[in-house]
C-alpha cells in the first residue's frame, strides 16, 4: 500500500490533513501510513494527525512499578481478547478524563472503529470481574504494528493489567513495540519514550515488512 489518499506526513506539522470520513478505506490507509484521526472540538472537518514527536513503548524497556507488579501477581481479573470490543470503546468514550471537557471518541469514531473491528483491523482486551466488564483497552493493527487508542477502568488497575495482557499477546506474536501516539504519565512510568516522526515512520515500515499476524 504505497499510494495514499493522505499527504506525506514529513511535509507537515502534527496535523497532516483535514476532512475525509471515518470509513474503512480512510482508516486503513491512515494507520498504514502512521496517521490517526483525532476529532477536534469545534472543528467542522476531521483532523488527521502524525505527531512530530511520537510516543512508543519498546517491550524490552517495559518497567513494572512495584505496586502494579504486586497487584498483577494476585491476578484479580480475567482477561479476554476481542470478546466485547464495542462495549470497550463505548466505555472509553464515557470515561471522564482530567483536563478534558469531553471526549474525542464521538459516535462517528465508535461506528468507524466498530467497522474496523468487524474486518479484523481493530482489537480489544477486556478485564472481567466475574461477569462484569471492569476495564479494557482497544487499538488498531496497522499491518503488523499495533497502535493503542484508549483505555477505561471501573476497578483499580483493571485497565493497566489489560494493557499488560495486550503487551504479552503482542510479544507472543513477535511484536517488539506498541505505538501509543501521545505520551501519558502512566505510559512514561512503564518505560515509554518519544521518538521523532521520521524514526517512527521508518520503524513502522520495517515492522510492516515483517508480515506479522498479531491476532
Amino acid at each position: 500500500m504505497n499510494h495514499s489518499r493522505f499527504p506525506d506526513p514529513r511535509q507537515y506539522g502534527d496535523v497532516v490533513a483535514l476532512g475525509g470520513h471515518l470509513t474503512l478505506d480512510y482508516l486503513i490507509d491512515a494507520y498504514h501510513h502512521g496517521i490517526f484521526p483525532w476529532p477536534m472540538e469545534g472543528a467542522d472537518r476531521m483532523s488527521w494527525f502524525c505527531p512530530e514527536e511520537r510516543a512508543v513503548l519498546f517491550f524490552k524497556d517495559l518497567h513494572l512499578p512495584r505496586s502494579l507488579a504486586k497487584v498483577r501477581r494476585r491476578a484479580p481479573f480475567r482477561f479476554t481478547v476481542d470478546r466485547a470490543f464495542e462495549q470497550v470503546i463505548v466505555r472509553c468514550a464515557e470515561t471522564k478524563r482530567p483536563g478534558q471537557p469531553g471526549t474525542w471518541i464521538t459516535p462517528e469514531v465508535i461506528d468507524g472503529y466498530a467497522d474496523l473491528h468487524r474486518v479484523g483491523r481493530a482489537h480489544s482486551v477486556e478485564a472481567w470481574e466475574g461477569d462484569s466488564l471492569v476495564g479494557g483497552v482497544y487499538g488498531v493493527d496497522a499491518d503488523g504494528s499495533f497502535g493503542a487508542e484508549s483505555m477505561f477502568f471501573e476497578k483499580d488497575y483493571a485497565s493497566k493489567l489489560a494493557l499488560l495482557h495486550l503487551i504479552e499477546h503482542l510479544e507472543s506474536r513477535g511484536s517488539v513495540w506498541l505505538d501509543i501516539q501521545v505520551m501519558t504519565p502512566h505510559m512514561e512510568a512503564l518505560g515509554a519514550v518519544t521518538i521523532g516522526r521520521d524514526e517512527f515512520l521508518r520503524r513502522l515500515s520495517r515492522e510492516q515488512s515483517r508480515g506479522l499476524r498479531l491476532f
